[in-house]
């Protein structure tokens, strides 16, 4: 199962985003994690690696299963550690292999294009300080078709 850890950077009422150019939609920095590799030291890396950024203090947030369907079959599953930061240090990237980095006002987060359940980590890490816990099931064309939720928020 792959494992993948992210990092949702809060600085001045402005969240730092990724736009990946395969569908347009935007992420929070991250990346696969190594083998033997601790989920903390994992998003410093990533992190670093696709913003030039040392986030400091990263916290975890959520933890995620993600499985993608195909005909009633899992074709692919995957688990994603999100933290949160609100201090770095260091000079953005001019430019990332992994896409277009965006300092985004925190009310308009929401409305960029991205996966549902990627909104849905969003809206709740943005809003509350609670961890959350949840699974998020799609199509292989990413359209969700079920999520599970803990705690949940209603939308």
């Amino acid at each position: 199962m792959q494992r993948v850890a992210n990092c949702i950077l809060k600085v001045n009422d402005s969240v730092l985003m990724l736009k990946k150019p395969r569908r347009g939609w935007y992420v929070a920095p991250g990346g696969k994690m190594e083998a033997g590799e601790n989920i903390k030291d994992s998003v410093v890396r990533e992190f670093k690696e696709e913003t030039g950024l040392s986030i400091e203090n990263p916290e975890l947030r959520g933890s995620f299963t993600f499985v993608m369907r195909e005909e009633e079959k899992t074709a692919q599953e995957w688990m994603m550690f999100t933290f949160y930061s609100t201090s770095y240090s260091g000079t953005l990237l001019d430019e990332s292999e992994e896409g277009e980095l965006e300092w985004v006002p925190v009310d308009e987060v929401l409305q960029k294009p991205m996966a549902e359940g990627d909104r849905r980590i969003f809206k709740h890490i943005l809003s509350s300080e609670e961890q959350v816990y949840g699974t998020f099931v799609y199509t292989t064309d990413f359209r969700l078709i079920d999520q599970d939720l803990d705690p949940s928020r209603p939308d």
